[in-house]
């Protein structure tokens, strides 16, 4: 893929540390970047940027939108992703993109711009359907739950950030593999509970200190964790389950 460097991004927000991390992340990863904590200073920058990045809601009764409207008054063509923490709104015109703050990582907006690069470019743009459609249940469910999701047999096909790392493997590392085979000795041992979600399409549902492991770690010992095991249709028709787990403490 060509080197994004010459995309310059208008960044708008009205946290200054904010703004200022997001700003340092898109650089890295080769963009230019004019930041803004105001919509008048946002105003300003307008004929100097190929895509606008704009927080919803600024405070004092100021909205991103605000410039989102100048924007495709003066610059129509302009791809504009608006970040807010709802999905109760939509705007602009069928280019726009609209991220979820909290939810959307710093993965999503580096895709988005990826993604608007390469149909300003005339580029084909290539998803991973499976991936997106099991990271939307992920980040449905919540970013600060475990969420595992596997083939009846115990096959990963899908962990989320929280889950490799409670589990100590980078998250590449997963699918594909056996749960059983590859951790059964740490874990509890979930066969009958995956085999019976999975092929009676019921709900597991379990509120104790037991958690997802034979032994709870240190820290664990006295925790309460919610888990939930729940049927899933897999990427290719087949039963698949859900298994999420968060410790209550």
């Amino acid at each position: 893929m060509p080197s994004p460097a010459h995309v310059r991004v208008l960044l708008l927000d009205d946290d200054p540390a904010t703004l200022l991390l997001r700003a340092a992340i898109l650089r890295q990863n080769g963009y230019e970047c004019f930041p803004a904590s105001s919509v008048e200073e946002a105003n300003e920058l307008i004929d100097s940027i190929d895509v606008a990045v704009l927080d919803y809601h600024l405070g004092q009764g100021k909205f991103g939108t605000e410039v989102a409207t100048e924007l495709r008054h003066r610059r129509p063509s302009v791809p504009i992703i608006i970040l807010s923490a709802t999905l109760e709104r939509r705007f602009g015109g069928v280019e726009d993109m609209h991220l979820l703050k909290g939810y959307s990582s710093v993965e999503d907006l580096l895709s988005a711009l990826r993604a608007l690069e390469a149909k300003r470019r005339g580029a084909p743009v290539v998803v991973d359907a499976r991936d997106f459609y099991y990271s939307r249940i992920a980040r449905a469910i919540g970013v600060d739950v475990l969420v595992q999701i596997l083939e009846a047999d115990g096959t990963w096909v899908y962990v989320n950030e929280a889950a490799a790392q409670y589990l100590g493997q980078p998250r590449d590392w997963f699918s594909g593999r056996n749960l059983f085979t590859e951790l059964g000795e740490r874990l509890r041992d979930w066969r009958d509970v995956l085999e019976k979600v999975a092929t009676s399409r019921e709900t597991y549902i379990d509120r104790t200190r037991r958690g997802l492991l034979k032994e709870p770690k240190a820290e664990e010992q006295t925790a309460t964790w919610s888990v939930l095991a729940f049927p899933i249709m897999l990427h290719d028709g087949s039963n698949g389950v859900v298994l999420s787990a968060r410790s209550l403490d």
